[in-house]
């Protein structure tokens, strides 16, 4: 089941930075459409390809799972 909490945690950070989600796909090494289905809580990403959208915004994982939980409560 996708998470809707690191949907909305992914949207929010990389609206803050500027980016366009096909900057953000092409830096996790990802399609536009995957990276799309994420961000749109479409989608279940693996860890791997959760560390590579974090490296492509800048964060590390700690700083997302921390705005991850926060986004929960």
């Amino acid at each position: 089941m996708p998470d809707k909490d690191l949907a909305r945690v992914l949207r929010r950070f990389r609206e803050e930075r500027g980016l366009s989600q096909e900057a953000v796909a092409r830096g996790a090494d990802l399609t536009v459409s995957a990276y799309l289905r994420i961000e749109g809580a479409r989608s279940s990403p693996s860890w791997q390809t959760v560390r590579a959208i974090a490296s492509a915004l800048g964060l590390s994982m700690s700083k997302l799972v921390k705005a991850v939980e926060a986004e929960r409560r």
